[in-house]
């Protein structure tokens, strides 16, 4: 089922967030580990086993900010492209890490200009609607933008963005161009609900990087079904009039969780309380990584 188009701060708050989130960082001078830190598959490793203990009632929910330095994280669709092989190895001789993740979509870039917006929460009892947890993200993203950028967030609509990439219902997008997408992986007892936002750099040069390696993928089959990629679509909201670092859009989520009554509990203070500790050098996340290559290989 699709979704309408709707302007996101008309539409008003949506959804609930738990009392409480715990808040794990991976951003920019956080993030932990040479190795761990270049490896484009160990961010998602890292959610995967997190959701599993938010699941198993190990942790509490989890409200998860991170970057990477540089890469490219391809559908599952992506990797089938008659010379994805070669796409993807050109893109890596670049320096550009390239990996198929597993939480659905298509490309897209990754770094430092791109927080990644993760919540892990347990699964409720009864019918979960993934369009809810869509609108909770999207509403708790456009109100980090107005916590510093009002005009800019009053003109934010949630509506699939035609020619950017990894298009979906729930692209977020001021005069038309892109700055955000979302997805929803789910677990038998919990789930994530994900997005990048691009908040600086350039969107047209992400697009353009996004747009050759679907031309060489493709090796110009256009008879083949993958998103026609018109980098004009993709801006960063330091571009459309939004928070131009990525501290600063933090500090607008930080805020607008405060808003909502949400307390954001550090993990380190959840380490001191409950002994619990996840790190993405922790060998149960490094396996978990190596499981996903094995699944999703191209």
């Amino acid at each position: 089922m699709q979704s309408e188009p709707y302007n996101v701060l008309e539409n008003g708050a949506a959804g609930r967030l738990p009392e409480k989130l715990v808040l794990f960082t991976h951003v920019g001078g956080e993030a932990e580990g040479t190795a761990s830190v270049q490896d484009m598959l160990v961010p998602f490793a890292f959610e995967e086993v997190l959701c599993r203990d938010v699941g198993a009632g190990k942790v509490p929910p989890v409200l998860h900010l991170w970057s990477h330095p540089g890469g490219v994280a391809l559908g599952l669709r992506d990797s089938r492209l008659p010379r994805a092989a070669e796409a993807m190895q050109a893109l890596e001789q670049q320096g550009i890490r390239t990996a198929v993740r597993h939480s659905g979509g298509a490309a897209v870039p990754l770094d430092a200009g791109v927080i990644n917006v993760s919540l892990l929460l347990p699964k409720p009892a009864g019918k979960l609607d993934f369009h809810d947890d869509f609108r909770l993200l999207a509403s708790v993203i456009t109100e980090a933008v107005a916590a510093g950028h009002p005009q800019a967030a009053a003109q934010i609509r949630a509506e699939e963005v035609t020619g950017s990439y990894c298009p979906g219902d729930f692209d977020l997008a001021i005069g038309g161009r892109k700055f955000c997408g979302i997805a929803q992986r789910r677990q038998s007892s919990a789930y994530f609900v994900h997005a990048f936002v691009i908040v600086s750099g350039s969107g047209f040069e992400r697009g353009e990087s996004i747009r050759r390696f679907y031309k060489d993928a493709a090796d110009g089959d256009e008879a083949l079904d993958y998103p026609r990629v018109r980098p004009e679509t993709i801006a960063a909201l330091a571009e459309l009039g939004g928070p131009d670092s990525a501290a600063e859009f933090i500090a607008g989520i930080r805020q607008a969780l405060v808003g909502r009554g949400t307390l954001l509990q550090p993990e380190k203070e959840l380490l001191q309380e409950t002994g619990y500790s996840l790190r993405y050098s922790d060998p149960q996340v490094l396996e978990a990584a190596c499981i996903l290559r094995e699944r999703y290989a191209r």
